[in-house]
């Protein structure tokens, strides 16, 4: 039998110490997880969903890079990151191209806020889309790791499911973690690859199928600020508690309070006035904007057509000729409408005084 107490203890891994790449594994075109560990032996301590900063020597002179921690610290004898190359990266090119085992690196952190370290939900429900996936994932297998009642909704949003990074895996852990749900979003199929779950844009409909007690959930949310906004969006309108909300741009991890964003999103407010001017009939009303514009109409003796009365149909899509509205809809409305000034009355509200083409 071995002896064990005679075996010196493992450090913490200081970024004074470079480290070294172990591991290479392609997850997809142009994304890998890179492995490394401590030459030293040190083990890593972290808390999950930080970002490390990697020194990386492109020809032409050295970068730096932010890359989010794909790997747990319940597995501290090494740390991962996942990167993808956009069209125009340099540093997570050079990575792809070059970083091979054996290869060193220096690095600055861990750092970030972004972490459900010390929350105390009993529930979670973690949104992401693409590569910000990542600090999910971190989260994600940590809380699976620590073997106690894991209550957690993991929803990953992609172009085509051939995109999904960490799929296989996260399937895996899924299966044997009854309270771990994972469910995919994509905005359209593989070529020759029937596609039987969600499909489209993320949206309040899409969210309440797939996590129907969100209210009570922690809510952690990761991808592209377009992409984070319709989530704001969605939950706001469902009238859920924001300060439970928790988010980062995959483009701009914060590692300081001070640096955090502000999100000062438009929400309706139940006492402030409003007034919608429907043109063609000559007719003004009051209202508040927690009306929508649907209700405004019908209660000024006006007919809209409409649907479905929660923005899927496009029953009820009207011109909007001037003054804003809030809308948040689930799929009924092209970009290209809305663009051209059209609206959905049913999830449409207005922001002051609004004219409507009808």
């Amino acid at each position: 039998m071995n002896d064990m107490s005679n075996k010196p203890m493992r450090g913490t891994w200081k970024d004074d110490e470079m480290l070294e790449c172990v591991s290479v594994i392609p997850e997809m075109p142009n994304v890998a997880s890179f492995t490394f560990r401590a030459p030293s032996g040190a083990l890593f301590d972290y808390q999950p969903g930080q970002f490390l900063t990697l020194e990386i020597p492109v020809p032409g002179g050295t970068v730096h890079r932010t890359y989010t921690i794909s790997s747990s610290p319940s597995r501290p004898r090494s740390i991962t990151i996942t990167a993808k190359a956009q069209s125009d990266s340099i540093g997570t090119r050079w990575m792809l191209d070059n970083l091979k085992p054996g290869v060193r690196l220096k690095a600055f952190g861990p750092v970030g806020l972004f972490t459900n370290a010390a929350s105390d939900a009993d529930k979670y429900l973690f949104i992401s889309a693409g590569s910000g996936i990542t600090p999910m994932m971190s989260m994600t297998t940590c809380l699976w790791d620590e073997g106690t009642d894991l209550d957690a909704v993991f929803i990953n949003c992609a172009r085509v499911p051939s995109e999904i990074i960490f799929r296989e895996r996260l399937e895996q852990m899924a299966s044997r973690a009854p309270g771990l749900e994972v469910k995919f979003v994509v905005e359209a199929p593989d070529p020759y690859a029937p596609w039987t779950g969600y499909q489209g844009m993320f949206n309040q409909l899409m969210l309440g199928l797939m996590a129907p007690d969100y209210l009570e959930r922690e809510v952690y949310c990761c991808g592209p600020e377009p992409f984070m906004q319709a989530v704001r969006d969605a939950l706001a309108g469902l009238g859920f508690d924001m300060d439970r909300y928790h988010q980062e741009s995959f483009g701009a991890p914060v590692e300081e309070e001070a640096d955090q964003p502000d999100l000062d999103d438009v929400v309706p407010d139940e006492e402030s006035t409003a007034e919608v001017y429907f043109a063609q009939s000559d007719v003004r009303h009051k209202c508040t904007e927690t009306d929508t514009v649907l209700a405004v109409a019908r209660a000024a003796g006006l007919n809209i057509p409409s649907g479905c009365t929660f923005g899927v149909c496009g029953t009820c899509k009207v011109k909007k000729t001037g003054g804003d509205v809030h809308m948040v809809h689930n799929g009924g409305i092209s970009e290209d409408d809305i663009e051209a000034g059209y609206v959905l009355a049913c999830c449409s509200h207005p922001m002051g005084k609004v004219s409507i083409e009808i």
